[in-house]
């Protein structure tokens, strides 16, 4: 037995092990157990096996800056603090001017991947979006552009007065490479409902990612989790996942989101641990069979948590990260550039006894010279760059 699971698997996770050991697939049933389990040790141990059977030792990263044009949204999701309101933050949309100056702030951080999202502001017209992506394009050649989640695409469309698929097929024209996550954060009826009404429901996100598929582009996956889901509601939302994975094949990675209070209509709401993190990851990683990667964000999990998770599932830390807003605690610290250098992240990995690798956004290996050294790190907290 591959983790010595005698020691490691209590006797009624038993059954569950020797699916993993088979490569049978887990049931609902199976995840929330996993969810409701006091030994998580033992969640992490299985879901480490599959890790490293899929990728070994090495964990991935991408040098990568996000872009959030607009602030502006008329959907008003109680989980949200980072839409303009009333005592909160001041609207704003970006001019393409703007974002071109964004870009060029970090020319020299060789960056790889534009991360673009934004509001749902019903002033934006359908040429904004295009000639978005096409500035970044201009801007930097090359890069992959990671845009717009599927309620943005769902906003477009209407904007355009067209359907999700020619908004996609014109947005590809542009120069848009793959779409993120998001926007639906969880595929349940009731928790929409309650928090996101406004927004499209799962049935018309998995229409958009459908479209997507249809035209071959990538998309990514994730789950917002630590406000009012439930655990049969996580795992089912891994189920309705893995089997439209299973019809498009179009996912990349998988990447579960923690909850930050602050600043929304949920304020009451207690704060998620490094414990739930870490669950979080391990379950995903042992239910999502058909994902060939699942991710810690270590902005959201902080450096140390990340550092546990990957061996509790993970193989993917995301990346240098300059600018991100979406989850931000003004002030704290001091600007809104969030990242870490290439060194810090290199030597992140290392302490954690993995192996740094740099990808692309689709996970193609990118070799730079030097190596990363072979050193502890001198920090491990977000650094400000300028």
């Amino acid at each position: 037995m591959p983790i010595a699971a005698e020691r490691v698997v209590p006797a009624d996770l038993m059954d569950v092990y020797r699916k993993v050991d088979e490569g049978e697939r887990l049931s609902v049933e199976d995840g929330v157990r996993l969810f409701q389990h006091p030994n998580l040790t033992a969640v992490g141990a299985m879901a480490n096996m599959v890790r490293e059977r899929r990728h070994g030792a090495r964990t991935y990263f991408v040098r990568n800056q996000h872009v959030n044009y607009t602030n502006i949204c008329n959907k008003f999701c109680k989980f949200c603090s980072f839409y303009a309101k009333k005592g909160g933050p001041d609207p704003y949309e970006m001019s393409l001017d703007e974002v071109r100056r964004r870009l060029e702030w970090h020319r020299d951080a060789l960056i790889t991947e534009v991360h673009m999202v934004g509001g749902i502001n019903p002033r934006l017209p359908y040429q904004y979006y295009l000639d978005l992506v096409r500035t970044v394009k201009e801007a930097l050649p090359g890069v992959h552009v990671k845009a717009f989640t599927a309620i943005e695409i769902e906003q477009i469309a209407s904007k355009g007065g067209v359907t999700h698929e020619q908004a996609l097929r014109d947005l590809i024209e542009a120069g848009l490479d793959s779409l993120p996550g998001g926007g639906i954060e969880v595929l349940s009826d009731r928790v929409h409902r309650e928090l996101f009404g406004r927004k499209m429901d799962g049935e018309g996100w998995k229409s958009v990612a459908r479209a997507a598929a249809k035209l071959g582009l990538k998309q990514y996956a994730t789950l917002l989790y630590g406000h009012i889901e439930t655990d049969l509601e996580r795992a089912d939302h891994l189920r309705q996942l893995r089997e439209l994975q299973d019809e498009t094949g179009h996912f990349v990675c998988y990447t579960p989101l923690s909850f930050h209070p602050e600043a929304t209509e949920l304020e009451d709401v207690k704060p998620q641990t490094g414990y739930t993190d870490l669950r979080n990851i391990a379950v995903a990683r042992l239910m999502l069979d058909n994902f060939d990667h699942v991710k810690s964000f270590w902005i959201m999990n902080t450096p140390e948590v990340t550092q546990a998770a990957l061996w509790y599932g993970a193989d993917d830390t995301d990346g240098l990260v300059h600018e991100y807003e979406i989850t931000y605690k003004e002030g704290e610290f001091g600007n809104k550039t969030q990242a870490l250098t290439y060194d810090n992240m290199c030597a992140m990995i290392l302490e954690a006894g993995r192996v740094p690798v740099e990808r692309d956004s689709l996970y193609q290996e990118i070799t730079r010279e030097p190596r990363p050294a072979q050193s502890r790190p001198r920090h491990l907290i977000p650094v400000n760059v300028k």
